[in-house]
């Protein structure tokens, strides 16, 4: 499933320590592009860097979504 392929990925790219692994990859390729992949690969980075940038820096929800 093309979800839990992007989930797992992303999630692995998230934990610090864990690597991607080749069978990892390859089921992301199963249902994404090349470019698809590099586009996750970009977001799921910037999200990591916005929340590591936010929270160095103290920066608190602005209130769009709130988790409860």
């Amino acid at each position: 499933m093309a979800e839990r392929a992007a989930l797992s990925y992303a999630e692995t790219m998230t934990i610090t320590g864990q690597k991607v692994t080749d069978e990892l990859f390859a089921e992301l390729r199963r249902h994404f592009s090349e470019a698809q992949v590099v586009e996750l690969t970009a977001a799921v980075a910037l999200e990591n860097f916005r929340s590591k940038f936010n929270v160095a820096l103290g920066v608190e929800s602005q209130g769009f979504c709130l988790v409860r």
